[in-house]
């Protein structure tokens, strides 16, 4: 028995176990899902950029996910590795809520581990990249409300398959081995690096530091995050709070858990308003997956320094 505070809340998270939101037919609506969206083209185009980092090459990239909305992203490659045209691991990167891919020399850290990264914009953010998904019905402030009334026409819709066909498009390139793709990201970024790996094959691993998208019926109703954008859509529109929650479930990576399958780095702050370590456990407590899980007891919605330089070591351990 743990005789510290700190090590009793840990010993609470790990012992969470909240009952699954899913509706019966969730694995018929992924696999069918799924099945739909392999056979779309990614029309995607890859033009070379110059960076100021000589050891790396720089592509702009547009490939189509969901819909026809151009997805834009950065693809870098080790220069030494498109030189010898030997193949190498390649890490899929999403990032957090509002942000965007930045700047290709943001990533470049994973080069220097000879890893080649592609980093995508999630649609209507703060990106290059626009959104085309139809809107049938008013939103709260933001973008997670977009069609929230059904599972078909919701942004977490769009945005998921965005997010598995940036993995088929990492896995068609020629400086890529298709067998050592990792799926990445924090906070929205880590949500769809884990539903990417738990509904697509592509990748080989997946890092998902303080991820999003993780029981998400106590997430409206306890977090600052981009849920609050739901129960304020909620609060304006109170009878639709069963559609809402329906249609959150099909996303909510508590319910998926178990369809994840490869081994899973992920990252929690024990003081996190945004992606409460409730969430996170709920979810990662269900995996049954070669798994490891790092807390940090007084980090709020961030990714220190230390779990950084764990989730690389994992890269380095896996696919190096």
């Amino acid at each position: 028995m743990i005789s510290n505070a700190i090590g009793r809340r840990i010993e609470d998270l790990e012992r969470l176990s909240p009952p699954l939101t899913a509706r019966p037919d969730l694995e018929a609506y992924w696999d069918e899902t799924i099945a739909s969206f392999a056979v779309k083209p990614l029309n995607a185009t890859r033009t070379r950029v110059d960076t100021p980092f000589f050891d790396m090459s720089v592509y702009k990239v547009s490939y189509e996910g969901f819909d026809d909305t151009p997805i834009h992203g950065w693809y870098l490659v080790p220069r030494k590795a498109e030189e010898t045209r030997e193949k190498v691991p390649c890490v899929v990167l999403y990032h957090g809520y509002t942000g965007s891919r930045g700047y290709p020399e943001d990533y470049a850290s994973f080069v220097l581990m000879g890893v080649a990264v592609f980093a995508i914009d999630v649609r209507g953010q703060n990106g290059e990249t626009g959104n085309l998904l139809a809107q049938h019905h008013g939103m709260a402030k933001g973008w997670i409300t977009q069609g929230i009334l059904h599972r078909d026409t919701c942004y977490y819709k769009a945005i998921t398959i965005d997010a598995i066909k940036a993995l088929d498009w990492a896995s068609e390139q020629p400086e890529v081995d298709p067998g050592r793709i990792c799926a990445q990201g924090a906070s929205q970024g880590g949500g769809l690096a884990l539903i990417a790996a738990a509904l697509s094959d592509k990748p080989a691993i997946a890092v998902a530091h303080i991820p999003n998208m993780c029981q998400m019926d106590f997430g409206i109703l306890n977090s600052s995050s981009s849920l609050s954008e739901a129960a304020t859509f909620c609060e304006r529109f109170p009878e639709h709070l069963d559609a809402v929650l329906e249609t959150l479930s099909y996303y909510d990576n508590m319910n998926l858990a178990h369809r994840i399958r490869i081994p899973l780095f992920v990252s929690v702050g024990l003081k996190d308003p945004t992606t409460m370590p409730e969430t996170i456990y709920a979810a990662y407590n269900r995996m049954a997956c070669d798994k490891r899980i790092v807390p940090s007891p007084f980090s709020g919605h961030t990714v220190t320094g230390d779990q950084n330089r764990q989730a690389m070591a994992f890269i380095s351990e896996w696919l190096l």
